[in-house]
């Protein structure tokens, strides 16, 4: 088993956390990875949770806790670390994370047409919601 910690990322950690989003393809053009990780670690109610090896973040996960539900955003793996427990071991300390701030529910959003992050959430015993998510963008 992995033998790595999960620790909270820094300020100084964002340009290793963005290229890990990308080389993963959770960024789109329409946000600002920047400014998501910047939001993520100076919130009181979020955090970016990574690990490393030998120095380099090769995992990291975007938790928040919006004070009714816990949610999960942008778990990264490094590809060639992927299927090695690295995910699944940021999930729990996610939903620890989330525990210890009394969050009663983890709630989180895949991208349609994503079978592979499905099959894993699911492993993990998440279940399809009977929700459908709307939004809209607040940039002028």
């Amino acid at each position: 088993m992995l033998d790595l910690t999960v620790e909270t990322a820094q300020s100084s950690d964002a340009a290793s956390v963005i290229a890990l989003w990308q080389a993963c393809g959770l960024t789109r053009p329409w946000n600002d990875p920047r400014a998501d990780f910047d939001r993520a670690i100076a919130g009181a109610s979020s955090t970016i949770l990574a690990v490393r090896d030998a120095g380099a973040i090769i995992a990291s996960v975007m938790v928040g806790d919006d004070g009714h539900r816990g949610w999960i955003y942008c778990l990264a793996v490094a590809p060639d670390r992927q299927r090695s427990g690295l995910g699944r071991a940021l999930m729990a300390a996610a939903e620890a994370w989330l525990r210890q701030r009394g969050a009663p529910k983890l709630q989180l959003m895949v991208r349609e047409g994503n079978a592979e992050a499905l099959a894993f959430y699911a492993a993990l015993g998440l279940e399809p919601q009977p929700v459908v998510t709307m939004g809209k963008f607040l940039k002028e």
